[in-house]
């Protein structure tokens, strides 16, 4: 898969792409199917949220199940990513976000580059975040919001937050969020299970916590220059991975026929 050249253009002025129903029903229940054995998983790789001990998210998927060292691979996320990362590229993480119906938390607004700079030294802001969607988003079930532009105009000053939810992230407070709302607005991603998102390093975003009766679930799989890997090594293996090898891609149908 390719992206066209308006896509590109789209990309490149609002810092990311909704792309809707890229992966087929079949495909969305094959992925599906393995998540309640892996949320069952005793690990510290499934971090639960602050209050009622559902999985927030899932983390280090494709070195816990096969299925998903599949997905990482697809040919319809790695192709795009190398249009617009370059040929060489990382798995840098994977996991899937859980918002469980009633008991999935917010995640602040924060943009992916504050983290893996801060947290993981990553020189540049290169890295593409590329989701899935594994259950229908509405805006009731607590969907990703997206100021759009916001990449354009600087890394926005970022804190440590290690108390709000269960996940520490480095955040940027209301001011800022205010002033880039004020100029970009806001878009929330949503659309039929299967629908895809890319997203850029600096583009901010977040999500309100799901108060509906729907379960909101998102794969996603960020993808990394080999030349921009991480330079630090303070977290565990499952948060950034450290294997950097490129990726390759797989046939289009590598969920669905048999390994």
């Amino acid at each position: 898969m390719e992206l066209t050249d308006t896509q590109l253009t789209q990309f490149d002025r609002d810092g990311f792409l909704i792309l809707p129903e890229l992966f087929s029903a079949a495909e969305i229940e094959a992925i599906r199917a393995e998540l309640p054995a892996l949320f069952a998983e005793k690990t510290a790789a499934n971090i639960p949220e602050k209050e009622g001990g559902v999985v927030r998210t899932a983390m280090g998927l494709h070195q816990r199940n096969a299925l998903f060292d599949r997905l990482v691979r697809h040919p319809r996320l790695v192709g795009p990513a190398r249009q617009i990362a370059g040929p060489e590229l990382y798995i840098q993480q994977v996991k899937v976000n859980v918002k469980a119906a009633f008991d999935g938390d917010m995640w602040q607004w924060h943009y992916d580059f504050a983290t893996h700079h801060h947290d993981d030294g990553v020189p540049r802001p290169l890295a593409l975040n590329l989701h899935i969607f594994l259950d229908d988003v509405s805006h009731y079930n607590g969907p990703l919001y997206f100021i759009p532009g916001s990449h354009k105009r600087g890394p926005a000053p970022a804190r440590h937050d290690t108390s709000s939810t269960s996940y520490p992230l480095w955040v940027v407070d209301r001011e800022p969020v205010a002033e880039l709302v004020e100029a970009g607005g806001i878009v929330p991603a949503i659309g039929k299970a299967g629908t895809a998102l890319i997203f850029g390093d600096t583009l901010v975003h977040g999500s309100p916590a799901n108060m509906s009766p729907w379960n909101r679930s998102i794969f996603s799989l960020i993808l990394n220059p080999v030349e921009n890997a991480q330079r630090t090594f303070a977290r565990p293996e499952y948060k950034h991975h450290t294997d950097f090898s490129p990726v390759e891609a797989l046939s289009d149908d590598c969920l669905l026929k048999m390994p």
